[in-house]
């Protein structure tokens, strides 16, 4: 965990690409909707992937588990995969914490570098270990910030893993793809799937307030409400109920 406290500390939101396509255009149109009615500390918590700052962290520790199980020593397949994955690893958790050459290095991760394989070769060469799965989610969140989020969801939905937190976070890099492509209902509905898959106080209260935000944009305006309560209730010790106040506030203003 001291890795994810660092990359947490340290890491800072890449800035956007200039110029953007159609869907993209949508997709801002949407989020200048939701702006309407949030401050700016709720802009930031909606627009902001903040669960990419844990995400690294987490990679980072399930990679060092799988270099550390006496199973892997044992089985040569399993033991070159990993090998062959912690130089795409390192590509990605640096992209992760980069300013500069965040682009170049996420595309490393997914093709390649310094004679090792990426991510996608990994997933076509190593399929059904356990490293390629996480070499699957990692892809997809590398497409997501790299913009192409087609093939991040993709990606996203061939990934399977018994891990609750992994699988909620999967759902909610799937529901952000859908956002940035205009697809607010499909944003949505896989926010909704995220909570489901892991009730907990570090990825709920986080889809929760960005389907309370997307079910308002979706005239959705009980649900809005509802979503915005479980946070108050379920977890008001999360940043996020920190934020809900007056939105639940002009809700039930507005249902009387």
């Amino acid at each position: 965990m001291s890795a994810l406290i660092v990359f947490m500390a340290t890491y800072k939101k890449r800035s956007t690409k200039s110029g953007s396509s159609p869907s993209q255009s949508a997709t801002k149109e949407v989020f200048q909707t939701l702006d309407l009615t949030a401050s700016k500390t709720e802009r930031w918590v909606s627009k902001n992937q903040n669960y990419i700052l844990i995400l690294v962290g987490l990679i980072a520790v399930g990679v060092l588990g799988y270099l550390g199980n006496k199973r892997f020593i044992l089985e040569p397949k399993e033991r070159e995969v990993v090998t062959e994955m912690a130089q795409a690893q390192d590509y990605f958790n640096r992209a992760a914490t980069s300013l500069m050459d965040a682009d170049s290095l996420y595309r490393l991760s997914l093709e390649g570098g310094e004679g090792k394989y990426g991510f996608l070769e990994i997933i076509d060469l190593y399929k059904g270990t356990k490293p390629a799965r996480l070499a699957q989610f990692s892809a997809g969140i590398a497409y997501l910030r790299l913009g192409e989020y087609q093939n991040a969801i993709k990606q996203l939905e061939r990934f399977k893993s018994k891990d609750l937190i992994f699988s909620a976070m999967a759902k909610g890099a799937i529901a952000d793809s859908f956002a940035e492509l205009g697809q607010p209902q499909d944003a949505y509905t896989y926010y909704l799937e995220a909570v489901k898959a892991s009730d907990n106080e570090f990825t709920a209260p986080k889809f929760l307030f960005k389907a309370g935000l997307l079910a308002q944009e979706l005239e959705k305006y009980e649900d809005a409400l509802e979503h915005f309560k479980r946070i108050e209730e379920d977890y008001p010790d999360a940043q996020e109920a920190e934020l809900i106040t007056i939105q639940i506030s002009k809700l039930e203003t507005m249902l009387r």
